[in-house]
């Protein structure tokens, strides 16, 4: 076997950058804006003053984006927040979207 570069940099160049998805929280009316601001410190390492803003956003405008990760990554924060919620008896929901 022998080696070539001009072969390696053709394999380079059809890697493609996965796709990034963001994690969206959705507004409702009974979840606390604490337990909000808990998930997102908690679960999208967030400042006390980032969350306070992400979560004004999900409260005014409907939803609000926590970050942008790769596929599992998002999946996983998504099931681990709904989880959450559903565990504590609110109707908080974050859902995935291709960036």
């Amino acid at each position: 076997m022998s080696y070539s570069p001009q072969s390696d940099t053709e394999i380079l160049h059809k890697v493609e950058v996965p796709k990034k998805y963001k994690v969206i929280l959705l507004n409702d009316d009974f979840t606390p804006m604490d337990f909000v601001l808990f998930v997102l410190e908690s679960f999208f390492q967030k400042s006390p003053e980032e969350a306070q803003h992400i979560m004004m956003n999900v409260h005014t405008q409907g939803s609000g984006v926590a970050g942008v990760y790769t596929f599992e990554i998002a999946e996983m924060k998504v099931h681990q927040v709904n989880q959450l919620s559903q565990k504590n008896q609110y109707p908080l929901k974050t859902i995935m979207e291709a960036e």
